[in-house]
């Protein structure tokens, strides 16, 4: 079995995928399916999801980490940790979707993985998985994130522990930053990304990004008549 995580989107993806935008899109869209959201609809563009604005659905996103004009929400996991049963959430993020979408491109089985939901993701994978798993670093603006390395790192350790791969360099290199950095707050605050956040005055984001597996819900692709052009449809698994 082999074992490859991408410090940036790219390339083709053959079998199991797991993507990881630590602050904030994917530890955000695991809060929305832990708080009631029946679905999560990740669209290419803001314009996508302003266009599916109707009764019942929530738009929700962010660009240079402030909400997007006209969406209801941003991109905050503190802001998700309410209730949001029978809704369905339309997600637009400066990384996260984006990642998502290419990921989808090729993708076997893809899910949206987080350091709060790692374990419960890195069991789906191994549970899935027949040639390779693919953790796939959203990263920031085109750039390496220290935060989503991290977390792959962290997601690569448990799988290790769970069976033998073969890994690639960026897995490697993903598990040596974990493992020279034990506490996760310690790794987002130290990442450029996480002093980005807490200059905007929103570390209660960072804190909550850094919650090791305090979630077991996975979000799922799940493609169905009912998703919309222009984006793909998760629900909790």
């Amino acid at each position: 079995m082999r074992l490859r995580a991408d410090l940036l989107p790219h390339g083709t993806y053959s079998d199991v995928v797991l993507v990881i935008d630590v602050l904030r899109a994917t530890t955000t869209a695991v809060t929305y399916l832990e708080h009631g959201a029946e679905a999560l609809w990740l669209t290419a563009s803001p314009d996508v999801a302003l266009g599916l604005r109707a009764p019942g659905r929530v738009l929700a996103g962010e660009r240079g980490g402030l909400p997007i004009p006209g969406f209801d929400l941003g991109n905050s996991p503190v802001q998700a940790a309410q209730n949001f049963t029978g809704r369905v959430v339309v997600m637009n993020t400066s990384n996260g979707t984006g990642a998502a979408h290419v990921a989808a491109q090729t993708g076997k089985h893809v899910f949206l993985a987080a350091l709060t939901n790692a374990h419960a993701a890195a069991r789906r994978a191994r549970a899935l998985a027949t040639e390779e798993i693919a953790v796939v670093c959203a990263g920031t603006d085109g750039h390496v994130g220290l935060e989503d390395v991290y977390a792959a790192g962290v997601i690569s350790e448990y799988l290790l522990a769970m069976g033998e791969f073969t890994l690639d360099d960026g897995a490697r290199l993903a598990l040596t930053l974990r493992r020279s950095q034990a506490n996760p707050l310690d790794a987002l605050r130290g990442s450029g990304h996480g002093q980005y956040l807490e200059r905007l005055g929103l570390e209660a984001d960072v804190q909550y990004a850094a919650g090791l597996s305090t979630s077991t819900v996975v979000p799922v692709l799940t493609p169905g008549l009912e998703t919309p052009e222009g984006a793909l449809r998760f629900v909790g698994g």
